[in-house]
């Protein structure tokens, strides 16, 4: 929120400003927002020059108007659609991973968050705290924004694992400054995302709902926003002539698909997704 200042703008005095916040007109909104002619009777200032400083205000201060058909038009082009490497999990997300956009991983130790993100040509950055993370995504923002690209081409998929190991450790007990910090941390991924056209993808752990004893994610409510998608991993109880590793994928959160959707998935020994028999039908 923007205070009413002298020389925020041309024609906006300090004797303006002392008689606008002596009438509770103090921010920009405020005088934006108000009936000019009813100000200018009440401040016994001139409607001409309150109209004139609110033009210059609204310029300097309004979101620039956007076309909807513009921006439809602009994201089409933009966005891409990455395959995990498998039909089922690619099914669940509606066709794999969107640039853009933030996708979760959630589930319990074990689960296979880690194992799910089997990938070639990546390149490993190890950091063990939250502002090693934001040194690491700034400076990734930057070589990427300069169109400085490795020796494995341009960079379409960021993955954090996992995200809350390095938040939780700041809750609690500094509350103000850890939930500071993860906030920052979430504008730098979904800027990440959206504005150099990657899909960004986080492992978070769980913890049990005290009410009703459920599954959901760490690091709460505020964190909750964060996300597009989000899918639980649940481990599942190896049946005769099956794999132990076999694992349930739950869509939690979408905006373009159902939640709900379960499906099947085939972690390999080397953390390779394979696919099921039962994963070649439609989820529940």
């Amino acid at each position: 929120m923007v205070i009413l200042r002298a020389g925020l703008c041309p024609g906006l005095t300090a004797e303006m400003i002392q008689l606008l916040k002596a009438n509770s007109i103090a921010t920009v909104v405020d005088l934006v927002s108000s009936d000019l002619e009813e100000v200018a009777r009440k401040c016994s200032l001139s409607y001409k020059a309150l109209v004139a400083v609110r033009r210059v205000l609204l310029a300097q201060f309004s979101a620039f108007p956007v076309n909807g058909a513009d921006l439809y038009e602009e994201l089409k082009s933009s966005t891409a659609i990455l395959s995990t490497g498998s039909r089922s999990l690619d099914r669940l997300l509606d066709s794999g991973l969107y640039t853009g956009e933030v996708t979760e991983l959630t589930g319990a130790p074990g689960s296979g968050k880690t194992q799910v993100e089997a990938l070639q040509r990546i390149q490993v950055a190890r950091v063990f705290d939250v502002y090693k993370m934001l040194d690491v995504l700034q400076e990734l923002r930057c070589s990427v924004s300069q169109q400085v690209l490795s020796s494995l081409g341009p960079v379409k998929v960021l993955v954090v694992d996992s995200v809350s190991a390095v938040i939780c450790p700041l809750l609690g007990g500094r509350q103000a400054e850890g939930l500071a910090l993860m906030m920052q941390l979430a504008r730098e991924l979904k800027t990440l995302a959206r504005e150099l056209s990657m899909a960004v993808v986080v492992t978070n752990h769980v913890t049990r709902d005290g009410s009703s004893g459920h599954l959901k994610p760490a690091l709460g409510r505020s964190w909750s926003f964060v996300p597009s998608t989000r899918v639980l991993l649940e481990s599942r109880e190896g049946t005769w002539g099956k794999a132990s590793t076999r694992r349930i994928a739950s869509l939690t959160k979408s905006s373009r698909q159902p939640t709900g959707i379960e499906v099947e998935l085939d972690i390999g020994s080397c953390g390779v997704l394979e696919e099921s028999p039962a994963a070649s039908g439609e989820g529940c």
